[in-house]
């Protein structure tokens, strides 16, 4: 049965909710782990949702921080340039058309470089605000991209609802004091307050006098 939700704004995730980057990180990401000798499924269930430098630091926590910022770098140029088999999750393009005059950012732990490469490469509209890497001071599972894009909406967050697909996305939105739909089967795990399987599952509506967004889940 159709499940209805309203929010003021709407708050997006990038890898896993609007493309499709599975592929690539998880082979950078593999790449990147094998001289460390790291289990890769551990490797796996850390890197999704992160920004770079923090999976490094949960995943090597005695080495020295500063190796993990500068190889975070080289680990974002490497993801900015190879974007090969990066597509759009099914629907997405049609959910951001949909959003044109709605309120709604982008939160990612890419940074633009990163954003703007994976956005294009599945040809999907960057909305107007995105926050990144170089918005926050802290990484998703923290709150403040969340709450962040929420301010400069000009939307309390209790008004706000995130579409996420990782543990630490979703977290990240729960801290904020958001709903959370997740997007893909693998999100029901880390109980959102909806699922959809992708985004050809929502249906959107925008109030044209008081912007207010109707969500219809099948």
């Amino acid at each position: 049965m159709p499940q209805t939700l309203r929010a003021r704004a709407l708050l997006l995730d990038m890898d896993g909710t609007l493309v499709d980057s599975t592929a690539v990180v998880e082979k950078l990401w593999l790449r990147w782990a094998e001289p460390h000798a790291l289990e890769p499924q551990r490797v796996l269930d850390v890197v999704h949702g992160r920004q770079g430098h923090q999976s490094m630091a949960i995943l090597l926590p005695a080495r020295d921080h500063e190796i993990n910022l500068r190889e975070n770098r080289e680990m974002l140029a490497a993801e900015s340039a190879d974007v090969d088999g990066v597509v759009e999750i099914p629907g997405a393009d049609r959910f951001l058309a949909a959003l044109q005059n709605a309120p709604h950012a982008v939160v990612t732990s890419a940074d633009i470089a990163l954003m703007t490469a994976r956005m294009g490469a599945a040809g999907l509209r960057v909305p107007d605000l995105a926050i990144t890497a170089e918005s926050v001071s802290a990484s998703k599972p923290d709150p403040e991209g969340f709450l962040l894009a929420a301010e400069r909406l000009g939307v309390a967050p209790a008004d706000c609802i995130v579409f996420e697909d990782s543990a630490a996305g979703i977290a990240a939105a729960r801290a904020a004091g958001m709903r959370v739909i997740g997007v893909g089967a693998a999100a029901a795990a880390h109980s959102p307050d909806a699922t959809v399987p992708d985004l050809t599952a929502v249906q959107v509506t925008v109030d044209a006098d008081t912007g207010t967004v109707t969500l219809a889940l099948n």
